[in-house]
């Protein structure tokens, strides 16, 4: 969340208002709000062993029936002291009913309802229940998560309603989906986690913007929104209700688009962060030249970590150094080695007297003598000479840098 920029209000590493925040600091609230469902009636002290449960659960599925702790309430059941777990006593076995922002109208059978744990007996609170109380606390309005929490919401509904509070909105926010989209982004999947990103050179505003268009969109052709505007534009009621797919050929377009807009002095800036030190030391190397040459590494690449596949590949040493290639690559399939040899004689007497050194200049000045003589015997020899690859960028572009 720090590398994508999102910030927060307060939390256990800044403090605020409703500390502390870890839960493990927050366990005598939990008991706290623990015993006002006890004195309610509306919890109990589990008695049972695992011995105990275990053989009910075998029981009820002999009978072929779902096994469920509200069947077996203890009629007197202990003082609860902490070392047992206490269990929510579901008042009201009933059918839910409620309104997602999301997903508009969603309901539960009864079955959905059972006697849960609140604390454990190591007298730590469940998810179940601590975030009720956190919620609580801290005057959460809105909760928006993941479908796989929408079974377990009569159980929230139940507290709320043994506790007499309000019902925050809830929001069900779409699953991210593999590629087919049939079923949930995994491992499996080649799913990674959000720093590899980082640490493969992609912009943190992109990563934003990607992973904000994944089931949601304000509407319109845009797709391209800094954070700043993905925050003015944001509207709960388009969130999607089916899951969108992560396409990393969309992430790298739109990564791309980030470093476009990127302002010269930053882009230079990263451009110099990412760049391999096998290239940096080289002979020639200076942050001059890397700033003439942004625009043409930028054309070649979606993500800073590119540039590394780049050096690796042998594309970016002749930039800073006289490169170093076999003969033969040099000659053309249809010019023979002494043609070649005049039409580079010829090039560098028309280059001579050249006096504004860009590759427009020097296009011109010898585009008449290439399509004469034919520009693929011309320009590819000109073109391995400066780079010493099969493939790079245009030799006027080469030239001028």
């Amino acid at each position: 969340m720090k590398w994508l920029g999102i910030e927060w209000n307060e939390g256990p590493d800044i403090g605020g208002p409703h500390a502390p925040y870890l839960q493990s600091q927050r366990l005598d609230s939990y008991k706290k709000y623990a015993q006002i469902l006890i004195d309610n009636g509306c919890a109990y002290a589990d008695p049972y062993t695992s011995e105990e449960l275990e053989k009910f659960r075998a029981e009820a599925q002999a009978a072929n029936r779902p096994f469920l702790y509200r069947d077996h309430r203890p009629e007197n059941p202990p003082t609860w002291d902490g070392t047992q777990a206490l269990r929510f006593k579901v008042a009201d076995v009933k059918s839910s009913e409620w309104e997602d922002l999301v997903r508009g109208k969603l309901t539960a059978g009864p079955e959905a309802l059972d006697d849960f744990i609140l604390i454990k007996s190591d007298g730590y609170p469940t998810y179940n229940f601590a975030h009720i109380i956190d919620d609580l606390e801290m005057g959460v309005t809105h909760i928006m998560r993941a479908d796989e929490f929408i079974s377990s919401t009569p159980k929230f509904l139940s507290l709320y309603e043994a506790f007499g509070i309000e019902r925050p909105a809830f929001a069900t926010l779409p699953p991210i989906m593999a590629a087919g989209g049939k079923k949930k982004l995994g491992k499996r999947d080649g799913a990674k986690d959000i720093l590899e990103y980082r640490d493969e050179g992609y912009l943190p505003s992109a990563m934003m913007n990607f992973l904000a268009f994944i089931g949601w969109n304000p509407g319109g052709e845009e797709e391209i929104f800094t954070k700043e505007q993905l925050i003015e534009r944001f509207d709960i009621a388009k969130i999607h209700k089916s899951g969108g797919g992560f396409n990393e050929e969309k992430l790298d377009w739109m990564n791309k688009e980030h470093m476009k807009r990127l302002p010269q002095e930053k882009l230079v800036s990263l451009m110099t962060l990412w760049l391999p030190e096998s290239i940096k030391n080289l002979t020639n190397y200076s942050e001059e030249k890397l700033k003439k040459l942004t625009p043409t590494l930028l054309e070649h690449i979606t993500k800073f970590g590119d540039l590394k596949t780049m050096a690796e590949a042998g594309e970016l040493a002749y930039y800073f150094a006289a490169p170093q290639y076999h003969a033969a690559i040099l000659v053309p399939k249809e010019s023979g080695a002494g043609e070649t040899g005049m039409h580079l004689s010829r090039l560098i007497e028309l280059l001579q007297p050249v006096s504004e050194w860009d590759a427009l200049t020097i296009k011109a000045a010898i585009w008449e003598y290439a399509t004469e003589a034919g520009r693929g015997k011309v320009l590819w020899p000109m073109r391995v000479a400066l780079s010493g690859q099969e493939k790079s960028p245009d030799p006027f572009t080469l030239a001028d840098i």
